[in-house]
């Protein structure tokens, strides 16, 4: 094992000076990996990057505070000589080097640091020990920190080793040559669960209009992205249940509501205690019944038994949306929330609101970060869905779980929870995707999945409504659901 290392070490020291001259010949393979980066990595994050080369990949992804490492001392130095002339010439600063052994690396050695992103990228190969790294990585993490991974696939090796021979690729020193699962069980073994896993890159030469049109959408087709030439997998430090308990945060639960005067006082009344305190938001949305006097009775009835039991658990918003549909509802109520946990309640009741303490379990605990409802899980009568919404519903569940890269068996369901501090970051970021979903469930998805948030499933009893009608029209928005796709094609997997 010492001796894999010493080779390692002295290969690195000798090609430092052409590791820049080898990036700009393959200058289109490395700008895909920039890319990546910068897709996973939003501008102004906290990074850490493991095997770190001459810099110029912590430096594409503009971090507020980049912290670059390697075991080789001149590679270290033309980091910091690029870094240094690169501050005097934009007036940017952030970015930092140190020559270290992630194999010794201690939490002292950066100031005890916790990043928000920590990249492995073309670095798994080289390590000694793999293992003992991501453990020692864990001493930089917080309970919201990403792992980002990216290596060759395996089946590479052969033809990457024909273009060293022939001139075409940088000569390279023996190394582990690693599977996705090798690196998924790797993931598990040391303390991390997996968020995302993703494949990139077909074709790396660059030939005018034929390498983009591969590499963006023939690479991503299935079976075929399985012969991609880069993995990623991006993973978080998993959670136990005793650092985090469900009474350390208050709930916001926002209920959009459109012509559901029979459902208020219920949803009320069945409402369980979540969290430190329940804040209720109805938004109602230009209702044809009584809605909107209906939500104002039961608030003040309601508060008025709050105030003379005194337990203080729930308090109460009310308001009404100028503009129309669901999207415009969840944005209006979730402005105005002050929980630390947000979630949607669907006025019909189809979901149950004695399910919730379920989602607020999972999140509170570490176990996910955005939770998403699945009513395919349980049985339900035809009443509440009808086989054709069932297989719609299906059908979008595998099609959105191939554009997003996370497995997801229900994404109609309107029951979503999200931390309020990542449903900020959603909306600094919403510009990315545009305002493009009438429904809001799909802003919400893609923005998590942009974001690399955790996401996963709580199943839920789904019933039939016991008052009104349904406000969606299936055929209509079954298309806009499919335009939907293309544009999750184009935003998050065609890239």
């Amino acid at each position: 094992m010492d001796k894999f290392k010493d080779k390692i070490q002295l290969y690195f020291e000798q090609i430092a000076p052409d590791l820049d001259r080898w990036s700009d010949r393959n200058r289109y393979y490395y700008r895909d990996i920039q890319k990546l980066h910068q897709y996973l990595v939003p501008k102004g994050s906290k990074v850490l990057e493991v095997g770190c080369g001459t810099g110029s990949l912590l430096a594409a992804v503009k971090p507020s505070l980049g912290v670059g490492i390697d075991f080789s001392p001149s590679a270290i130095e033309i980091a910091k000589d690029k870094s240094q002339t690169s501050h005097q010439e934009s007036q940017t600063s952030g970015l930092s080097f140190y020559c270290l052994d992630a194999e010794t690396l201690t939490p002292e050695d950066l100031n005890s640091e916790k990043f928000d992103f920590i990249l492995l990228a073309g670095v798994l190969g080289y390590l000694n020990d793999i293992q003992s790294v991501l453990d020692r990585l864990q001493a930089f993490c917080h309970p919201r920190t990403r792992i980002v991974l990216v290596f060759h696939n395996y089946q590479w090796e052969g033809l990457l080793h024909f273009a060293e021979l022939i001139g075409q690729r940088r000569p390279q020193p023996p190394q582990n040559w690693l599977s996705q699962h090798d690196v998924l069980n790797l993931l598990m073994v040391t303390g991390y669960s997996t968020v995302k896993i993703g494949k990139r890159f077909l074709f790396p030469k660059w030939i005018p209009l034929l390498a983009n049109f591969i590499n963006r959408y023939i690479c991503q087709l299935p079976i075929i992205d399985n012969l991609n030439l880069t993995n990623y997998i991006i993973a978080r430090p998993s959670i136990s249940s005793a650092t985090e308990a469900i009474a350390n945060y208050s709930v916001t639960v926002v209920i959009p509501a459109r012509n559901e005067a029979g459902n208020i006082q219920a949803a009320v009344d069945r409402m369980p205690a979540l969290g430190k305190h329940t804040e209720i938001i109805f938004v109602e949305g230009h209702s044809q019944d009584n809605t909107w006097e209906e939500i104002q009775r039961v608030v003040v009835e309601t508060q008025r038994v709050e105030e003379e039991n005194g337990s203080g658990q729930f308090s109460f918003k009310i308001m009404q949306q100028k503009g129309k549909g669901k999207a415009d509802a969840v944005r209006l109520g979730f402005a105005e929330a002050t929980g630390d946990i947000l979630m949607i309640l669907d006025a019909d009741l189809t979901v149950q609101p004695e399910d919730l303490p379920q989602f607020v379990q999972v999140i509170a605990l570490g176990r996910g970060e955005f939770i998403n409802g699945s009513r395919l899980v349980y049985p339900r009568s035809g009443k509440a869905m009808p086989w054709l919404n069932t297989l719609a519903n299906k059908f979008f569940a595998r099609a959105f779980s191939y554009l997003l890269g996370q497995s997801l068996k229900d994404t109609l369901c309107g029951t979503k929870v999200l931390w309020r501090s990542d449903y900020e970051r959603i909306v600094a970021n919403r510009s990315y995707f545009g305002d493009f979903d009438p429904f809001g469930d799909f802003d919400l998805l893609f923005g998590a999945a942009k974001l690399g948030l955790h996401i996963v499933e709580v199943p839920v009893r789904y019933q039939p409504r016991t008052y009104g009608q349904s406000n969606i029209a299936h055929f209509k928005e079954g298309l806009v659901l499919l335009r939907m796709c293309l544009y999750a094609a184009q935003k998050i997997k065609f890239i």
